[in-house]
């Protein structure tokens, strides 16, 4: 209870007293009134405090009367209703009232501890309940990290305990695993929480334009640079910087970022002075940086730089205990968001999705749950729902049920394929479905001998804290 806001309205010196060292000396910061009209005043002010011990009996103003005053003023403050003269009736008037407890004077120290840190822990739980509430019903929802595996917890614990250093760290793991939410955590968790999170697909942009949107440009710098544009590199000085798909970074890219990552500073595109800047670099990719060292792909010394921490995400199909969990958490999120009262998922349609191989990671996971939840006819997800195909002909992509001799890179073709010809071969409806940018499905599209790949397009919008995200 050490640091926490607490007032006291008494008319009498020696209760205020009395209960302002009592407290004081728990570690509370303690404010005392001797009026009604003097707290009322303070809380209008904008003051804030967690928890208020209310004398019953004060002239003029009567503690029942604040208490219907201070409900409707701050209806979230926890109130200990206190008097020397208690009645049983005036006990029940007060909890009725909204107070959260009635205590006789003199009161016994363990006693009114006992009763504040309840007061305490009903408050922290209505914070905590109004919060998730919020959560669901955020577009950011879906970013919530829900987990029931030990494997996935060993990660996330990893993640927890490492937050707290300086350390840059790589994050590995297939597409749909949860990359950058854990990314997310790791800053939430950091002392650099309360300054910028930007995170950037470095697959999404060409070289001329991915330089540009890390380091900034100068007006002048290029044609089209109508004015200067600061990077993301410098908007996120302080805090933490994620960049996705790292692998994908062109090796001319791959040295400035080094730079910036060895003396903390870099070079806007067109400037000849340096800029320096403190930021915490987190990488993402879905493929083995140690192989694409090794290739020649990518600089050995940057994988160094990076990699102090490295976290491997386990894909779905390896964490089969946190389907549930997170098939009943979409159910909750999507019911929210959508205004639908889909209650369930009946026996079949669970069944399916515990036994699904899930290619796609979380990812594909919440993209089916949302479509079965818009085409639920009634209270219950069946396998008609499903965008899988049954023994007994449901309509839908087939599943991909991968045996032990399945290779990933076997599964994952036949999953491009199932997208591309659910989708009459329609690339940017499939990249969606899949959860990748144009770019990357048209190299795997390459890579497996799925057709010639379409010309670059122009790249999406890239991702700022808040915005949508290509990796959830």
């Amino acid at each position: 209870m050490t640091g926490v806001r607490v007032l006291i309205c008494d008319d009498e010196e020696e209760s205020l007293a009395l209960f302002s060292r009592m407290l004081g000396n728990e570690g509370m910061a303690v404010e005392c009134f001797a009026s009604g009209e003097k707290l009322i005043q303070r809380l209008r002010d904008g003051g804030d405090a967690a928890l208020l011990l209310l004398d019953v009996r004060m002239p003029e103003v009567s503690g029942l009367q604040l208490l219907e005053q201070l409900r409707q003023l701050r209806p979230e403050l926890q109130i200990i209703m206190m008097t020397a003269f208690g009645t049983i009736d005036d006990a029940v008037k007060a909890i009725r009232l909204g107070a959260y407890d009635f205590i006789t004077k003199p009161c016994p120290r363990a006693k009114l501890l006992v009763s504040i840190r309840h007061a305490l822990e009903n408050d922290f739980l209505r914070r905590e309940n109004r919060e998730l509430r919020s959560q669901l019903k955020s577009p950011d929802a879906a970013g919530a990290i829900v987990f029931r595996s030990e494997r996935f917890r060993e990660i996330h614990d990893l993640a927890l305990k490492v937050a707290g250093s300086s350390a840059n760290i790589v994050i590995l793991g297939e597409s749909g695993t949860g990359k950058e939410l854990i990314a997310r955590v790791i800053h939430r968790q950091s002392p650099r929480s309360n300054r910028p999170f930007l995170s950037i697909n470095c697959a999404a942009f060409s070289e001329s334009l991915l330089e540009s949107q890390l380091f900034g440009h100068l007006r002048g710098a290029f044609t089209g640079a109508v004015a200067s544009h600061k990077g993301f590199l410098e908007e996120a000085d302080g805090g933490t910087l994620f960049l996705d798909e790292i692998a994908d970074m062109a090796p001319a890219i791959q040295a400035k970022v080094l730079r910036a990552i060895q003396e903390g500073e870099f070079f806007p595109v067109g400037a000849g002075n340096s800029r320096r800047v403190d930021v915490r670099f987190v990488a993402a990719t879905n493929r083995e940086l140690e192989r694409e060292v090794a290739a020649g792909r990518f600089r050995e010394d940057l994988f160094f730089r990076l990699s102090v921490i490295t976290l491997k995400l386990p894909p779905l199909r390896e964490r089969r205990d946190d389907i549930e969990p997170l098939t009943d958490y979409y159910l909750a999120l999507f019911n929210s968001q959508m205004k639908k009262r889909v209650t369930g998922i009946s026996t079949e349609a669970r069944r399916l999705l515990i036994a699904y191989s899930w290619p796609g990671n979380v990812r594909e996971l919440r993209n089916i749950m949302e479509r079965a939840i818009i085409l639920a006819e009634g209270c219950e997800i069946t396998p008609e729902s499903l965008p899988l195909t049954l023994s007994d002909g449901v309509s839908g992509p087939r599943a991909v049920v991968g045996s032990l001799e399945s290779s990933l890179e076997q599964l994952e073709r036949e999953h491009i394929a199932c997208i591309l010809e659910a989708t009459g071969g329609h690339k940017s409806r499939s990249a969606a479905i899949l959860g990748v940018c144009r770019r990357t499905l048209d190299r795997k599209m390459e890579a497996y001998g799925l057709g010639e790949p379409a010309p670059r397009g122009r790249p999406p919008n890239q991702k700022r804290q808040g915005g949508n995200r290509h990796d959830p």
